[in-house]
């Protein structure tokens, strides 16, 4: 789910195809002495936007009580074409939305979010096609196993809730029409771009009305929520509920977010039930505009899953849009208990190991043997094995012909590791982890642009298994053919990927978790024989929910006519899961921001429901403690069934998270809490509470978070024990200390430019065409001069290759911004204009770039264009952003950071 830096170019970034001559100013070489540093960088790194931006009008869409939005839209195009603005528009949307997603300059996108009637203008963000890890196949218990975790199958097989009449929408890569597991039963749908869509560059949608699976991740998705095939014993959570395919990617490739945002409309006009959405964008805000879409859905009264994301390894407040929208709900992912792997025969003792295949790469052939291999030096510590190091392979050539090399999971990516064995002979690559468990690898390539095939095969193993094979390099290994079946030492606790919150705003997501690491389930029969496979990622917790939630409407339509009900009811019920830890399930339970409330528990939900027991809210977001370290909120306990109900009331604190955003550590400080003036804690018994039919009492819950670390996050359960009914649950969470204390405006080491480890001082201006980068502090011994042209950068005897000349800021934020506006200044530093203004400004996923898939930073850039319009004079200028930091007030200076860029000239030919 995370957008690459190279698409994610803001309302100040610029096309290629911009405005000047080409060839007005040629490179120099060598280049000028300067006090910038010298950096290489693809063309297609520099110039990469998408060039579509959502505008949102004011007033409320037609789902929220809107006649018509069609005279106020018609209204808006005309002031736009009188102001002269040029704009392609793509989409209107009046349902969930009330706007269009356009092409224009990032110059006009500005002038028009200053219009009368704008509410506010975003940047349609590149969706990545979701990366679930596909995994060597599978068997019964798994299935079985998975939906035991939540008691899904419980209530299938003993209740006989299966879905039936309950209209489940999957906004995905489409399903698979011709699979036996859903032959009959998809009644709505439509393809949004076509299969070409998002392959070679091809960004054209031509849509039709079979949303037929191509790519396989949908069709897999669908599964989970409800397939039927009994013929091959397998059946989804829901297995007798009714599909909507709305397939919004091609067989390749990314989508972006306004066709997402089509697909919902299209979903809510079909009168869909459940929708669910196993894609979205990483770090993002709710008031992105799938999230705030999606919070509406909700509203009208459709459950909707979100997939929480997979950008576990990215650190905090990572959790993607649409999941964090409102009542939404927002589905982490915990890992299977079994796993059934191949097989490989160590020659040395005879042992048996699993492995797991990555995605995009083959299976090894039925009895390949071949001697065990390793990069001189390697070592069980070895941090980046396989990793080339400022460009250059750590394997010299041939040097791993024939043979299968064991390289340890780390620093760069699985892709890499594979190329770098693959091009110096290998036959097969091991990978061990780095962390417990087996490694769940996908080579598959993120970049239209990367076309090399993996042709060997990538298979995953766990740490144990990888010391043991480095301890016996040189003898052989054989791949037998066959699968086993090896319990798993992660099952049951969260899984690795599962992406951390809260939101920037500070609520707390994700909600809920359900099993999504190593799932069995359908697949295009076109692309696995079988028709299934493995895979793994929160994109398969999501769906486990929406057949949840599907398998109770059918007894409780009611469910989903109430703005939340849905998420508050499984939220009560949710079972809050330990954390792993050196090897095994600790004591200590895991961090509410990642696990939300606990583990989705189908038959407490259900009986909740028909019990009539609740508890609102279901959740408790404090916020930063700096000014309120203790706080007080109120809980309803409700009773609308016919029987006293009974409750122990305690508190069950989590871990907390150390302050690092990009590496956050488990802490075991905790807040205090208090029930009614009395203690809550375990160890003073708790309080009881009764409460009598059809009434409710009012809990007033009094937390006095931890002093320590600043910046850290805390947070813990409110535990309703029930001595005569269910279990209900609160989790809640907040920050310590003061959380405008959080640097937005970070540093970043440049490894993927050659450049080390060093983190070095961003924000930076660059000049693509001299190649010259000016760090922060910086000031060049020659003034960089742009022309505003388009420069042909090639080297002699290469194809041409033009770079728009204009000054870029390379900016790394680490964390999200509530606004950042860029103003011109004179050379002296005096403010000319604002030419900028972007609002909810999602953070990078990482501070150091090692490729273009890192999103370590981002491009705001300047064509020389004012805000009226206007050019700007040729002359010499400045650069400055202005940051306001997340919940900050801009009329509080300490809550805004500022850059300003050396100067640099503007001189037309």
């Amino acid at each position: 789910m995370n957008t690459p830096r190279t698409t994610l170019l803001l309302t100040a970034a610029i096309l290629l195809a911009g405005c000047g001559s080409q060839n007005a100013r040629q490179p120099s070489t060598p280049a000028p002495s300067q006090s910038g540093t010298a950096i290489r960088v693809p063309v297609s790194e520099i110039s990469s936007t998408t060039g579509r931006y959502f505008v949102e009008l004011e007033g409320d869409p037609t789902v929220l009580g809107a006649q018509s939005l069609q005279g106020q839209q018609a209204s808006f195009r005309a002031q736009v074409a009188r102001a002269g603005i040029r704009w392609q528009e793509h989409s209107s949307y009046q349902r969930l939305f009330n706007g269009f997603s356009v092409s224009v300059t990032p110059a006009e996108a500005a002038r028009i979010s200053r219009m009368p009637g704008v509410l506010s203008v975003f940047p349609v963000l590149e969706i990545e096609r979701p990366q679930a890890m596909l995994e060597q196949g599978a068997s019964e218990t798994q299935v079985q196993t998975a939906a035991g975790l939540t008691g899904a199958t419980y209530v299938r097989e003993e209740l006989g809730l299966t879905g039936k009449g309950v209209k489940v929408a999957v906004m995905d890569t489409g399903i698979d029409l011709e699979h036996p597991a859903f032959r009959n039963r998809v009644v709505a749908g439509y393809d949004f771009v076509g299969d070409a869509f998002g392959s070679n560059g091809n960004t054209t949608p031509v849509p039709d009305n079979n949303p037929d699976d191509c790519g396989g991740h949908g069709t897999h998705v669908a599964g989970i929520v409800g397939a039927n095939d009994p013929t091959n014993g397998f059946l989804g959570v829901a297995p007798d509920v009714q599909f909507g395919a709305y397939k919004v990617f091609g067989c390749e490739g990314s989508t972006n977010a306004d066709i997402m945002l089509q697909a919902m409309e299209r979903a809510d006009a079909d009168d869909m039930d459940v929708l669910n959405m196993s894609i979205g964008a990483a770090f993002q805000w709710p008031s992105y505009p799938t999230a705030k879409a999606a919070s509406r859905l909700a509203k009208r009264g459709m459950i909707v899953t979100v997939s929480a994301g997979n950008s576990g390894t990215s650190g905090q407040y990572a959790t993607g849009a649409p999941s964090l929208g409102e009542n939404v709900i927002s589905v982490a992912s915990i890992d299977n208990t079994k796993l059934e792997l191949g097989v490989l025969v160590l020659a040395a003792d005879g042992s048996r190991l699993g492995y797991a295949v990555a995605t995009g790469a083959p299976d090894p052939e039925t009895g390949l043997s071949l001697p065990l291999a390793k990069a001189p030096g390697s070592t069980p510590t070895t941090a980046n094995d396989g990793c080339s190091v400022n460009g250059v392979s750590p394997y010299a050539p041939n040097s791993l012909e024939g043979k299968a090399v064991l390289i340890r999971r780390g620093t760069c990516s699985f892709r890499e590791k594979a190329l770098n064995a693959q091009a110096a002979g290998a036959k097969a690559v091991l990978i061990y982890n780095n962390a417990p468990g087996v490694v769940s690898a996908t080579v598959a390539p993120s970049l239209a642009s990367d076309n090399v095939v993996i042709e060997i095969p990538v298979v995953g193993l766990t740490p144990e298994d990888g010391a043991r094979l480095d301890a016996a390099i040189g003898s052989t290994v054989t791949f037998t053919g066959d699968t086993q079946l090896f319990p798993n030492i992660t099952g049951n606790t969260l899984s690795s990927f599962s992406s951390y919150g809260p939101s920037p705003d500070l609520d707390l997501k994700p909600d809920v978790s359900a099993p999504g690491g190593l799932i069995k389930s359908t697949y295009p029969l076109t692309q696995e024989a079988t028709g299934y496979a493995v895979l793994s990622g929160t994109s398969m917790a999501a769906p486990h929910a929406a057949g949840i939630a599907a398998l109770l409407l059918e007894k409780h339509p009611q469910l989903a006519s109430i703005d939340g009900n849905a998420r508050r009811l499984f939220q009560n019920t949710a079972v809050p899961g330990n954390y792993f830890l050196n090897g095994s399930i600790s004591p200590f339970v895991d961090f509410v921001q990642r696990q939300g409330a606990g583990l989705m528990n189908a038959p407490a939900a259900l009986a909740a429901l028909e019990s009539g027991v609740s508890v609102t809210p279901s959740k408790i977001a404090l916020g930063e403690s700096e000014a309120f370290p203790t706080r007080t909120k109120v809980l309803t306990l409700r009773n609308n069934g016919a029987v006293r109900q009974i409750y122990q009331v305690y508190h069950v604190p989590a871990l907390a998270i150390s302050a690092s955003t990009f590496a956050p550590q488990p802490l075991t400080v905790a807040a205090t809490v208090s029930v009614n003036g009395e203690s809550a804690e375990i160890a003073e018994g708790g309080i009881n509470v009764s409460v009598a039919p059809y009434s409710s009492v009012e809990l007033e819950v009094t937390i006095t978070a931890p002093t320590a670390p600043v910046r850290g996050q805390y947070g813990g359960h409110i535990v309703m024990q029930g001595v005569t009914g269910v279990d209900l649950s609160v989790p809640y969470g907040g920050l310590i200390g003061d959380y405008q204390s959080i640097q937005v405006l970070g540093n970043i080491s440049l490894p993927g430019y050659g450049l080390g480890t060093t983190p070095r001082n961003f924000p930076a201006l660059f000049d693509g065409v001299e190649g010259q980068i000016y760090f922060e502090g910086a000031t060049p011994t020659e003034k960089p001069v742009f022309t505003l042209g388009q420069v042909n950068v090639a080297e002699e005897g290469e194809e041409a290759a033009f770079v728009l000349d204009i000054p870029r800021l390379w900016v790394h934020l680490a964390h999200q911004s509530r606004w950042i506006e860029m103003d011109v200044l004179d050379a002296n530093g005096n403010l000319l204009d604002t030419v900028s203004r972007d609002e909810y400004v999602g953070r990078n996923a990482s501070n150091s770039y090692t490729g273009p898939t890192s999103n370590a930073y981002y491009t705001w850039s300047w064509d020389g264009t004012l805000a009226n319009g206007n050019a700007a004079p040729n002359g010499d200028y400045r650069l400055r952003l202005r940051v306001l930091k997340a919940l900050g007030d801009e009329n509080n200076p300490d809550h805004i950071e500022t850059y300003t860029s050396p100067v640099f000239g503007i001189q037309r030919p």
